[in-house]
């Protein structure tokens, strides 16, 4: 078992930044490729970013591309989400998730563990 627990969400302006955090624990922790994905209401949970275990592959999505950068510390059990120039439309609750020897393009069929999401807010 993996447990993913995540920090850094709030209410933020439009053009602001926040950045998360996501620590794990339970087992070696880069045997994972990890990734966030988010849910808005109403929405699917879509994948936002991806990154290999020892960090050297990352995806982004479209979306986010040039605002957002994933990162790891694999001596830390953290991925981290940096997120810059927020937008309205980027509000949703941001998930960490994990997959076993997985790719930095992670999918969501594939995820193995999932934290529990935080809120992420951006008003206009």
């Amino acid at each position: 078992q993996v447990q993913l627990v995540e920090s850094g969400g709030g209410l933020v302006q439009a053009g602001g930044s926040l950045r998360l955090s996501c620590v794990a624990s339970g087992r070696t922790f880069s045997n994972y490729a990890m990734g966030w994905f988010r849910q808005a209401p109403g929405k699917e949970r879509e994948f936002v970013a991806g990154i290999s275990w020892n960090g050297g592959m990352t995806k982004h999505a479209d979306s986010v591309e040039g605002r957002f950068t994933i990162s790891r510390d694999n001596a830390k059990n953290t991925v981290y989400l940096p997120m810059n120039s927020l937008k309205p439309e980027d509000t949703a609750v941001y998930y960490c998730a994990a997959d076993y020897r997985g790719s930095y393009y992670l999918k969501l069929a594939f995820v193995d563990y999932w934290g529990q999401g935080t809120q992420v807010t951006v008003s206009s």
